[in-house]
């Protein structure tokens, strides 16, 4: 089969690779929708030398590069010996948790694999991901798909609309909240649409238009450019002076994170979910003296991942409205090239 993989520099190329075989324990996902992550691009722009070690890159245990995509969701072709229909069957529909752990300590049995001590794969970085027809992996890394979900959606629910639905439930988001979301790429924007979708008050900041008009067509009550103005300033205008209750950055830019801090108000709460990069903040002013506080959320359990794609099947929220654009994976060039720029919204490959 041929599939994507990323060189580093912005380059990628689709490469030949057997079709994969279950062992014991595994099964064969048939990849319907493999959807392209903000994250992604950490490994599409790494430097071709690896200077940033191998998971910079992307790259398996023997050195080579490993089939690209976190974000699969397709139907069980094959299963492996010992795997029971609890686990798996032939023809079942489903979202794949894209980390996998010991399997047996307390992180991996409550589904946070990506905690384990002992380490993780991570696929589509460290393990053969979705970029491709098929994708290897355990049995219990695969979460059912809903019935009334389309593989698009489920395979935004796999990374992207999944950890914004985690970050909004440590959040504790509520119907009286008003939640300013710092960057509307395709985790802002998915955290745009379920925090309406639980009643909140939503003030999208993004600097790109295009990523505006979509945060506003994703029932934003407020949009704002913060390079035209002043983040802070415009958030406590929209609330009398006082600031949000919530702040959720998911861009991962230093201004936009100090922005989410200190536009949240007095006992308000700010979640970190954008990663790289850092922030400079004055604890005594910024935090202390606000009693502010500061959480930081990465991604979600394979339990959290299921009830995030039932509330979407639910509510019957368009998840399917981020995709902008849909690939082939002969496209890949043309689709990454595109999704660097970061002004769009979320793009798709359909194997």
């Amino acid at each position: 089969m041929r599939a994507v993989v990323f060189l580093g520099d912005r380059e990628l190329e689709l490469r030949e690779f057997e079709d994969p075989t279950p062992g014991p324990g595994e099964v064969v996902l048939e990849i319907k929708a493999s959807g392209m992550c903000g994250s992604d691009l950490k490994f599409y722009r790494a430097p071709r030398d690896g200077s940033g070690g191998a998971s910079a890159l992307g790259l398996g245990g023997d050195g080579g590069p490993v089939i690209a995509g976190h974000e699969p969701c397709g139907v069980v072709a094959a299963v492996g010996e010992g795997v029971t229909e609890a686990q798996a069957r032939i023809g079942q529909r489903v979202m794949n948790h894209h980390y996998a752990g010991c399997g047996v300590c307390n992180h991996c049995r409550v589904g946070w694999s990506q905690l384990c001590a002992a380490g993780f794969v991570v696929y589509g970085v460290t393990g053969n991901g979705g970029h491709a027809p098929y994708m290897k992996a355990p049995a219990r890394t695969m979460v059912p798909l809903p019935e009334q979900l389309s593989f698009e959606t489920g395979a935004a629910v796999s990374c992207g609309t999944g950890t914004a639905f985690g970050a909004l439930r440590r959040l504790g988001l509520s119907g009286r909240d008003t939640i300013a979301i710092h960057g509307q790429g395709p985790v802002g924007l998915s955290a745009t649409q379920l925090a309406k979708a639980m009643g909140a008050r939503v003030i999208a900041l993004d600097v790109g238009a295009e990523r505006r008009a979509l945060a506003r067509d994703f029932g934003a009550d407020t949009v704002i450019d913060p390079s035209q103005d002043d983040p802070v300033e415009a958030v406590r205008e929209l609330t009398h002076g006082a600031g949000t209750d919530l702040a959720l950055d998911c861009s991962g830019a230093p201004e936009a994170r100090v922005a989410a801090v200190r536009g949240t108000r007095t006992w308000g709460t700010v979640a970190f979910v954008g990663e790289g990069d850092t922030v400079t903040l004055d604890v005594s002013q910024d935090l202390i003296r606000k009693q502010i506080t500061i959480i930081a959320s990465w991604t979600f359990s394979s339990v959290g991942q299921s009830e995030c794609a039932q509330f979407v099947a639910d509510r019957g929220i368009a998840v399917d409205h981020l995709f902008t654009h849909r690939y082939s994976l002969d496209q890949a060039e043309e689709a990454y090239k595109l999704f660097d720029t970061q002004t769009t919204g979320k793009g798709v490959f359909l194997p």
